[in-house]
């Protein structure tokens, strides 16, 4: 990207206590405080906050903003749309695909000649529920490192949803439980069991059911999907039931019948973490980019600087210096808290369902 005296990254977008700030258009990125105005990229809560002013997001955010934290969850709402640029002060920004879950979405935010990506999370595999995350050229892009180590390389999601299929076949009497984050990963691994034929009903944990509802009614096809009553769990055998990670390991989970404790996370590359939690069956399905899809998005923005947000910042900032990239970590607080923090099987349920953990 080129022009004549380019403003600085750093005059388009800060640093604050509150997360990333754009003075030239007077509003934050995915604060983590309330703030006036925010921009927000997606709906898990490490990301979303309720309190704000006003919020400016995709509409598919907005609604999953407003299932997890009330209609009220700020002063005004803006839907943008997908690709649409919008000026903000002395700025442009638009809304292009991440690929991370429903309604998730990259900023990009212009100012004369120079172009700042916000990824926000992303991932560059397939799902079926939300768009393909579109790169976007840029002379600054700001990504996340959540896996953001070279053991982290993830296989195809397909390919570990058989996993599931395999055991089912092999084991009819026992039930499944599949730990999976309650927004995005639980639909994706539905949305998954459905293309690779498994037409059964679909049993859900009730932290996962306002959330499955809503991606039904925004057009994501989960199939028939009933929610797990007291009564049922001694019926389940053969049965696939999806619950928040930290449910395998509570009460709940041993009234079904002989169950295979089954957890989707990127994290399950970590062999050593299924079996100290007691994972039978690791999938590894992530929500994020691996190692090798890092440095692919990196390279392919073609940005002469990247700053890095969360996650695995200094391996990422190292390989980046080795291709001549300009990188620093930016070492924000708050982020990396939900979805697929390490701290998932740890979590109660409870905090799952309010989204207040994980």
């Amino acid at each position: 990207m080129s022009s004549s005296s380019p403003l600085r990254a750093t005059d388009i977008l800060t640093q604050t206590p509150q997360g990333l700030y754009c003075p030239l258009g007077d509003f934050h990125v995915d604060p983590v405080r309330p703030v006036p105005r925010a921009l927000v990229t997606h709906g898990h809560s490490d990301h979303a906050r309720a309190g704000h002013g006003a919020v400016l997001a995709t509409s598919e955010t907005l609604r999953i903003m407003a299932a997890r934290y009330g209609e009220d969850f700020a002063d005004a709402t803006q839907a943008a749309r997908l690709g649409e640029t919008i000026r903000q002060g002395d700025v442009a920004v638009r809304f292009v695909p991440a690929g991370h879950v429903l309604g998730s979405a990259q900023i990009v935010i212009e100012a004369g000649a120079t172009r700042l990506v916000v990824s926000g999370d992303y991932k560059r595999g397939y799902d079926p529920t939300c768009l393909p995350c579109e790169i976007v050229p840029c002379d600054v892009f700001i990504t996340e490192a959540t896996f953001g180590l070279p053991v982290f390389r993830h296989p195809d999601a397909r390919a570990e949803v058989d996993k599931l299929l395999a055991s089912l076949a092999l084991f009819p009497e026992r039930a499944h439980l599949v730990g999976a984050y309650a927004l995005g990963k639980a639909q994706r691994v539905m949305a998954l069991l459905r293309e690779a034929g498994y037409d059964r009903p679909i049993w859900v944990h009730g932290a996962m059911e306002k959330l499955c509802a809503l991606y039904a009614e925004l057009g994501v096809d989960l199939g028939e999907v009933v929610k797990v009553q007291a009564g049922d769990r001694a019926k389940l055998a053969g049965e696939v039931i999806v619950c928040p990670p930290s449910a395998i390991q509570e009460v709940w989970a041993r009234k079904f019948p002989d169950p295979v404790a089954g957890f989707a996370s990127g994290w399950m590359r970590v062999r050593a973490r299924a079996r100290q939690k007691g994972v039978e069956l690791p999938m590894v399905i992530s929500d994020h980019c691996d190692w090798d899809e890092l440095q692919e998005s990196i390279l392919e923005t073609g940005a002469g600087e990247v700053w890095v947000t969360h996650g695995q910042e200094d391996a990422l900032v190292h390989w980046c210096g080795t291709r001549g990239i300009r990188a620093r970590p930016l070492h924000l607080l708050g982020y990396g808290d939900e979805g697929e923090d390490a701290g998932d099987l740890a979590a109660p349920a409870a905090a799952v369902e309010t989204g207040a953990a994980s």
